[in-house]
């Protein structure tokens, strides 16, 4: 059996509904930004294998997944010093006392 396009789609799928479930269902901030991550990194996974067995021989697919990890690690870095901020200001990283932030 040879691993066609189909079966990195379901991956990808896999690992997108992953990241859906966990930011939908976790209240620590850490585990919100890793279900972000697995998102972006299921999106990675669909543009690499399309440009992979597409009939183009370019590189597309790498340069825009190379964007998607450039534009995720400055997403992880902002995001990781608004969380140390919040956790100097509340001494805690749980997301539902954020409500304390609205003016």
């Amino acid at each position: 059996m040879t691993v066609g396009l189909p079966h990195y789609l379901v991956l990808a799928a896999m690992l997108f509904a992953a990241g859906i479930i966990t930011v939908l269902t976790r209240r620590h901030a850490i585990g919100i930004l890793m279900g972000i991550e697995l998102m972006l990194n299921a999106a990675n996974l669909n543009l690499v294998a399309f440009n992979r067995f597409s009939a183009v021989g370019k590189l597309d697919g790498q340069v825009f997944a190379l964007f998607v990890i450039v534009i995720a690690a400055a997403e992880a870095a902002v995001a990781l010093a608004i969380f140390l901020n919040f956790y100097n200001n509340f001494a805690t990283v749980d997301v539902d006392q954020g409500n304390e932030l609205k003016g």
